[in-house]
């Protein structure tokens, strides 16, 4: 059970190090072969761990949002925002004057935002 235990905190660690490196925001398939980013990835394996791992999602979250690359950051706060909505709106709020930029993608259209856009666009739909 242990050693169970451990594995899973691993993959957990090293999923949010993939986003802490991320330089593109998709959340789900892109492209004309519809791949799978490594970033996404990454998302839905810290995604699938909310409810199984709260306490070390959080904990690694508020890292990722202090420390991680630009799409990084908005991966943080958008699940720290399925966490715990009212940490996840604080997140988005702190994020409005990030003016780091960060490239997108939805199916095959690529763009380009900044974090606090982002986050700007986030709080006003959440």
């Amino acid at each position: 059970m242990f050693g169970m235990r451990r594995k899973k905190e691993s993959e957990l660690a090293r999923a949010v190090a993939e986003l802490g490196h991320a330089n593109t925001l998709a959340f789900g398939r892109v492209g004309i072969a519809g791949t799978l980013l490594p970033e996404t990835e990454a998302y839905q394996r810290v995604a699938a761990a909310v409810t199984d791992q709260p306490e070390e999602v959080r904990d690694l979250l508020d890292r990722l949002l202090t420390g991680g690359a630009p799409a990084g950051r908005v991966y943080a706060a958008t699940l720290l925002e399925r966490l715990d909505p009212a940490a996840g709106r604080a997140a988005w709020t702190a994020l409005r004057g990030d003016a780091a930029e960060l490239s997108t993608m939805t199916g095959c259209v690529m763009g380009s935002t900044t974090v606090g856009a982002y986050a700007v666009e986030r709080l006003g739909t959440t």
